[in-house]
């Protein structure tokens, strides 16, 4: 059996980033042009794109890409796609371009020369533009408990749309090397190893007990699952993408039959959209060459915005065929005492007296905070990592628990 095809209408991967010649001639050009400075969401946005795993856009979206996507999840030209991938600049930049002027997309914090853009559109974002993109894509405009609204009601009040060369991969192949990969490798990396049906793990926490059950209940089924983590920037509390790796390799390593799985991470931010991130978590995947993702309790959401199963809901709600991808819906999984192992919903019978509910929240909360572990929370190899980072911060950070940290959220 063959891997998924890529998404859109071509099925194939269409890297954007420019290389050898091509690349040397357009950074000099680009030093010529006029620079826009983008933010770090922006510039995870655009190596998704040059690596293809934006397959297959093209550039940053036109209003009516915008819209289409936002109330009828498919772009101006009918592709489906679930979260707006925009670019935003102060009108003061935007009033000084002409329709079709090339310009430079560079780094705010790095400086690095990210991009040439050929600007083919620019809109204006009002207060209430930026609003309904807020409650289509995130449920909510709660700006001050919401990291996702937090950035989009922050953004420049211009969109700029248009088709990009990408010049750089920013800082991700150095600072993450071994763990970054790209579509082109993951899917050759598939095709060595003979494997078609394959689950992606997606991930911005160390892997507990429970993520560890949802990893094997997919490899049981299938040739091997991808744990694939997060390696853009993430909100405050959460743990850096190099202790997370260690403490996954070291749990793959002790706990994991060998070959059954890879680790390797990609370059982009969390919005924190739940359901809609869980689609485009699905999409990009296809590009990656996984055939499915496992969906599991509250996949992407923060706080209490989303209910906790609504992301695996939402594939039933978008058009048959709009992703080759398949989710894996999984029920809440937990340590039973009384089962004396792990468990879901659908397969324990006993009550919640018995259960050890497990969350990343709750255990980054718990060793914030220099609180023992319970016994069946995290392996103890996994857990040493984890104690030794947070004994070496300075600053402690708090960590709020919601209800589906709790285990307390009843479904609706």
């Amino acid at each position: 059996m063959a891997l998924v095809k890529p998404h859109g209408k071509k099925k194939k991967l269409m890297p954007l980033l420019l290389e050898g010649a091509a690349l040397q001639k357009e950074l000099k050009k680009a030093k010529t042009l006029k620079q826009l400075k983008i933010s770090s969401r922006e510039t995870a946005d655009l190596v998704m794109m040059g690596i293809g795993a934006f397959t297959p856009l093209t550039g940053f979206m036109t209003k009516k890409d915008w819209k289409g996507v936002c109330d009828k999840y498919k772009m101006a030209d009918g592709t489906f796609w679930p979260v707006p991938v925009t670019l935003s600049a102060s009108t003061e930049f935007a009033n000084s371009l002409k329709k079709g002027e090339e310009i430079t997309l560079v780094d705010e914090e790095s400086g690095t020369i990210m991009a040439t853009m050929k600007v083919a559109e620019k809109y204006a974002m009002s207060k209430s533009d930026k609003e309904h993109e807020c409650k289509q894509i995130f449920r909510t405009v709660d700006v001050a408990g919401h990291p996702g609204v937090q950035k989009v009601m922050g953004q420049p009040d211009v969109n700029l749309a248009g088709p990009v060369k990408v010049l750089s991969e920013a800082h991700f192949p150095e600072t993450f090397k071994g763990i970054y990969m790209t579509p082109k490798q993951t899917r050759k990396m598939f095709e060595d190893k003979g494997w078609s049906t394959i689950a992606a793990f997606q991930t911005r926490n160390p892997m507990h007990r429970s993520h560890e059950y949802l990893a094997k209940i997919a490899i049981e089924t299938m040739d091997g699952v991808l744990i694939h983590q997060i390696l853009g920037k993430l909100k405050e509390g959460d743990i850096p993408a190099d202790v997370r790796a260690d403490a996954i390799n070291t749990l793959m390593d002790k706990y994991f039959v060998k070959d059954s799985s890879i680790q390797c991470g990609y370059p982009m931010e969390m919005r924190y959209a739940g359901p809609r991130e869980a689609l485009l978590h699905a999409l990009f995947r296809q590009n990656f060459g996984c055939s499915h993702l496992i969906v599991g309790r509250d996949h992407a959401g923060v706080g209490d915005y989303y209910g906790p199963f609504d992301a695996q809901k939402i594939f039933d709600d978008i058009p048959k065929g709009a992703l080759e991808t398949q989710p894996l819906k999984i029920d809440h999984t937990f340590y039973c005492f009384k089962c004396d192992g792990m468990a879901s919903m659908r397969t324990c019978p006993h009550g919640k007296e018995d259960r050890l509910m497990l969350s990343g929240t709750k255990l980054r909360k718990m060793l914030s905070e220099g609180e023992n572990v319970p016994d069946h929370f995290s392996r103890p190899e996994v857990l040493e990592i984890l104690k030794k980072y947070y004994a070496g911060l300075t600053e402690k950070v708090e960590i709020k628990l919601h209800s589906h940290a709790e285990g307390t959220h009843t479904q609706k």
